[in-house]
């Protein structure tokens, strides 16, 4: 019991200083992505036709260098779960700089996924330096905390990720308070450091009625079946390009070439990047169209099936914002409060994690949402039919 609690308190002591790397690395990251995605959208028109070309100069570099990087997420999964036990320091650099030219040259990604690599890089990188090899998994986990909180400042949603995403349905409880102490750490030091956080507080909220309630399950279930499509269409769509083209870099090049026509037929890049232009609009009462959610998940995933780098998680989040503006109209529930939950919703199913998405829910959107966050994502997690993005998830 003694080892058990010293062993604890030094892990929390270790992801305080994650915590601060890795918040320092995100915001990096995070403020150059952005200066990027500000000027792609000056300069949409030229920078789009040469998608390809950033298509085959990230290629070039993942098979030249990058080795075991090439794996992703799916290497910081298997050292997640003791299968593997090296995450090359090259990753950082090769995931970054791919993911800034997915961006600039209009590539629809998001950055969670990048993030979370930065922080389990590091952490599994200082789990080496202090030759930490029992405790290697919690050491991932307090890195993918660290990682997902210094990118969106959300740190009780990402702990929780980080101690449930590995393994759907089960809780690695014993990460959890290093997993809490890096991610206050990260989002504390992104924060300082000036990286922008998105939240807002909801206007108009519904009752509690037996009413709503109904209308919000059966919102919640399309939610569901929305995540689950876009798992199950990205895993078929990586398979099957593979397959029609085993050369990564005619995969790309060709791939490319129609996404970027695609991207500027469809409102001049109005699908690029991260989606926060979709994000903003349906919490600010902009314009969104009823095929934006769509639109989006079919360019996203084109995007990272050909092989672009980014993540999906704030392309996640638009679809899902996007569609509950659609899904508020058909119901008669307030605009803003559906796409509220569907940018919980959709997070939830498409990455098969149920706390997580009810807390960034709540840290984004308000503590008085809770109890729709929790109707919301309980029943989109129950109709994702066990899907993820995460290739590499275990299941219970």
């Amino acid at each position: 019991m003694r080892k058990y609690y010293f062993e604890l308190a030094v892990l929390t002591v270790i992801a305080s200083v994650v915590g601060l790397v890795v918040g320092v690395l995100d915001t990096i990251f995070g403020r150059i992505l952005l200066f990027i995605s500000d000027f792609r959208v000056q300069h949409v028109n030229s920078l789009i036709p040469f998608l390809a070309l950033a298509g085959l100069a990230i290629t070039f570099a993942y098979q030249k260098i990058g080795k075991e990087s090439v794996r992703g997420m799916g290497l910081v999964f298997a050292v997640g779960h003791n299968e593997a036990s090296v995450i090359p320091k090259r990753l950082i650099p090769l995931v970054v700089g791919a993911t800034w030219l997915t961006h600039l040259f209009g590539g629809s990604a998001g950055r969670e996924g990048v993030a979370v690599q930065i922080g389990a890089t590091f952490a599994n990188f200082l789990g080496n330096v202090l030759k930490i090899k029992e405790n290697r998994h919690i050491m991932i986990m307090i890195g993918m905390s660290a990682g997902f909180a210094g990118l969106f400042q959300t740190p009780l949603a990402a702990s929780l990720f980080a101690v449930e995403a590995l393994t759907a349905g089960k809780l690695y409880t014993r990460a959890l308070l290093p997993s809490l102490a890096a991610a206050y750490t990260a989002s504390t030091t992104s924060h300082l450091l000036g990286l922008e956080k998105f939240s807002t507080k909801l206007a108009q909220i519904p009752e509690l009625s037996f009413e709503n309630v109904w209308k919000i399950i059966i919102i919640a279930i399309i939610f569901g079946l929305t995540g689950y499509l876009f798992s199950s269409l990205l895993a078929y769509a990586k398979a099957k390009l593979t397959h029609i083209f085993p050369n990564p870099y005619l995969k790309i090049a060709i791939g490319s070439v129609i996404l970027s026509i695609l991207l500027i037929i469809l409102w001049q890049g109005r699908y690029s990047g991260l989606g926060t232009n979709l994000i903003a609009a349906s919490f600010e009462n902009g314009t969104i169209f009823p095929v934006d959610f769509a639109f989006k998940l079919i360019l996203t995933i084109i995007t990272l099936a050909i092989g672009f780098q980014g993540g999906e998680v704030t392309p996640l989040f638009a679809i899902g914002a996007t569609l509950g503006i659609v899904l508020a109209s058909i119901f008669g529930l307030p605009l803003a409060f559906v796409a509220a939950l569907g940018y919980a919703a959709v997070f939830a199913s498409a990455t098969n994690t149920l706390l997580a998405p009810m807390f960034i829910g709540v840290e984004v959107f308000g503590f008085n949402t809770l109890p729709f966050m929790l109707i919301a994502v309980a029943i989109a997690y129950t109709f994702n039919f066990d899907s993820s993005i995460y290739g590499a998830q275990k299941k219970l």
